[in-house]
């Protein structure tokens, strides 16, 4: 059992919790049974699982499966355990997974690609997943992939017919919200600035309530480029502006939707407003200046549910 603060692993989760530090180890944290429970239901790999003996004792068929899913297992003591999470209170566990590969565009750059292989026209960061290994507290006689490249060459999506495209988003609580809510109403994909809040901030993580592992995500480096060949492909782009004339549930959902949210403070940029071939706003009370970004996803998308139902 590892008890020393001083031990090189130890060190070297300790300084996953900030984003210098994911980006030099290309790994990320998973703190909570919750959220290591929903990585055991895609088969998304891990490398380190710490947990404490009490911890061990009282989830014993997670814990026989990780001793499966997991490239290395180490008992720690509570001290320990506190210093490597990233809450007040850790609930027993902390798991290190790794972050995972540069990923293909949204939609491919042609009419040809899109009707050859539907399967390569959304990221493989994350996918709806097979029949899950673990459900219930019982085991299921599933064999797991073991490293990232087995867990991305193991899943397939459908075209991207409803999306988010979120703008500098910079709490990850409303980043974790919003992922959580896309997963809710059946949203495909969402793709993400790269001037936003890291995907994988525990703080994100632990806000999507292990919706993070439901979702296909992509970090964008250029938006208005993945944006404009997706329109070039027949979706269409709808900004929610203030200044629009049409109300949000007048728009036609029922059509290939990318969806634009922006930064909490400054919206959207002009380059994205001017990209839209669809502008929608959300009415609100002359004294409410305006709404969350999470609540403003939900009624968009849940209106779009309502429409496809």
């Amino acid at each position: 059992m590892l008890t020393s603060l001083q031990n090189p692993l130890i060190k070297q989760i300790r300084k996953l919790h900030t984003a210098k530090g994911r980006r030099h180890y290309q790994q990320f944290i998973l703190e909570g049974t919750h959220l290591v429970e929903a990585a055991c239901t895609v088969s998304y790999p891990l490398e380190v699982v710490c947990c404490t003996p009490d911890w061990q004792q009282q989830h014993q068929s997670l814990w026989e499966l990780l001793t499966n899913q997991a490239n290395r297992i180490e008992l720690v003591d509570q001290r320990v355990l506190n210093a490597i999470a990233t809450t007040v209170h850790p609930d027993g566990i902390v798991a290190i997974a790794p972050r995972l590969s540069p990923l293909s565009p949204l939609v491919p750059s042609s009419k040809t690609e899109l009707s050859t292989d539907v399967t390569q026209t959304l990221p493989a960061t994350l996918v709806h997943p097979p029949s899950p290994p673990y459900e219930g507290g019982e085991l299921k006689g599933v064999q797991k992939p073991r490293n990232v490249t087995e867990y991305e060459n193991s899943n397939n999506t459908d075209l991207p017919d409803l999306c988010l495209a979120l703008e500098t988003i910079q709490d990850p609580g409303n980043l974790g919200t919003i992922i959580r809510t896309a997963a809710a109403a059946g949203a495909r994909a969402l793709l993400l600035s790269a001037d936003s809040v890291d995907l994988d901030h525990p703080k994100v993580l632990r806000a999507s309530v292990g919706a993070w592992f439901r979702l296909p995500m992509k970090v964008s480096s250029d938006l208005v480029a993945e944006l404009r060949n997706a329109q070039k492909q027949g979706i269409q782009i709808v900004a929610t502006l203030p200044t629009a004339t049409q109300m949000y549930w007048e728009l036609d959902f029922q059509k290939p939707t990318i969806i634009l949210l922006g930064n909490e403070g400054a919206g959207l940029s002009p380059a994205l407003i001017d990209l839209a071939n669809q502008q929608v706003k959300i009415p609100l009370e002359r004294s409410v200046e305006s709404l969350n970004v999470g609540i403003c996803a939900a009624l968009m998308l849940y209106e779009a549910q309502r429409q496809r139902s």
